[in-house]
């Protein structure tokens, strides 16, 4: 079950680093809870599948296949079937890379809630910048 979109807000940021050292470390499931905060209670594989404790409950994260492209694109199901799929990539920029995540703001969802969404994807990708540039 997926949510009709109103909105959608692209979130970037820079990171000094090459694109596939990035996409390397970002696309391994065993990292998500070092920069994902609405993962960081961890995540553990079951039965092929991953799943994540999260704010909202137990979810299960499904990552893109591996590709040459940068797509780290992941789909999130909520504990109430929900599911939110999150477009992520890494682009090569220069010597280093440059992180894009669109925000989805679904039908129903207030200003403050997408906002506060919006934000804590600016924090993530913060966090992952700083775990990459760590000498």
């Amino acid at each position: 079950m997926t949510a009709a979109i109103q909105e959608a807000l692209v979130v970037s940021e820079t990171v000094g680093v090459p694109a596939k050292v990035v996409y390397d470390f970002s696309r391994q499931m065993e990292n998500l809870p070092l920069w994902a905060s609405g993962l960081a209670a961890g995540i553990q594989q079951r039965d092929g599948a991953w799943f994540a404790d999260s704010p909202m409950g137990q979810v299960k994260v499904e990552m893109a296949p591996v590709n040459p492209f940068g797509v780290l694109d992941h789909d999130v199901t909520l504990p109430d079937g929900v599911r939110a799929h999150n477009a992520f990539r890494v682009t090569p920029c220069g010597d280093g890379s440059l992180l894009t995540f669109v925000v989805l703001r679904s039908a129903g969802v207030s200003q403050e809630s997408f906002d506060a969404d919006v934000a804590h994807v600016r924090r993530d990708l913060a966090a992952l910048k700083r775990l990459l540039e760590l000498p």
